[in-house]
């Protein structure tokens, strides 16, 4: 890979552990509803904007007034209830940190909503190293499709080969691919290495990129000082 000089972070079950959270809230919100779905089935979908989630489990447009309540309501359920028992990932803070000490540029990629997206970085303790956040209200189109990814990227102003997405779900990887980025994946949002094969690298989660950080696809980025040689590869990090 080219030296990388920026990194767009996806935020739930890559730098937040709120994936079943995000599922949760759903389903409560759709029962409320009269809509009986399996937390699993949801739980499969997360990673991916609420207007293509909504429809592939009940049918329903989230632009219809019906969809438009089970979504406010979701929001609603996701904000009061379960955001204060969530938390970063170990290594979060650090990890962010750290990066932004070697001279990347950091910029976010979420199909959350603005005030969501708002509360859930504040979670990570590191906010003031994110230089931008892009999130659903940024692009037409939610994950996979491309646009809330291409939407952080003009934020950057980096060529496409300089800058890397990491993300923890196969949305994550196919947004990135259609806007022409490669992607390294965490498993800590539940997804499994086959679900994440077209990342050029996957990890745990922040903790173990972050302490693999040195043979990792962004050593030598600008501002790496470091003259450790490359470590062997362990079982927690796959190449592809």
């Amino acid at each position: 890979m080219a030296a990388i000089r920026g990194v767009i972070f996806d935020v739930d079950g890559t730098l937040i552990d709120s994936n079943d959270a995000h599922a949760r809230a759903w389903v409560d919100a759709l029962e409320e509803f009269g809509h009986k779905v399996r937390f699993e089935e949801v739980r499969r979908l997360i990673g991916m904007g609420g207007d293509k989630l909504l429809p592939e489990v009940t049918g329903i447009s989230i632009e219809s007034p019906e969809g438009k309540r089970i979504s406010g309501r979701c929001s609603e359920i996701f904000m009061k209830q379960l955001l204060p028992e969530l938390r970063a990932f170990p290594g979060t803070k650090e990890l962010l940190e750290e990066l932004h000490r070697r001279g990347l540029r950091i910029v976010v990629a979420s199909s959350a909503q603005k005030e969501k997206l708002r509360e859930l970085l504040k979670l990570t303790g590191a906010d003031g190293v994110i230089e931008s956040a892009t999130s659903s209200s940024d692009a037409e189109q939610s994950k996979p499709d491309p646009d809330i990814v291409q939407a952080a990227l003009d934020q950057l102003k980096l060529p496409h080969g300089e800058v890397v997405m990491i993300g923890d779900t196969p949305y994550d990887v196919e947004a990135a691919a259609r806007a022409g980025l490669r992607t390294i994946g965490f498993r800590s949002g539940g997804w499994t290495d086959s679900a994440l094969a077209g990342a050029v690298a996957v990890y745990d989660g922040p903790a173990d990129f972050l302490a693999q950080l040195d043979a990792s696809p962004l050593a030598g980025g600008p501002g790496n000082a470091s003259t450790a040689p490359q470590a062997e590869k362990t079982p927690q990090q796959r190449y592809v």
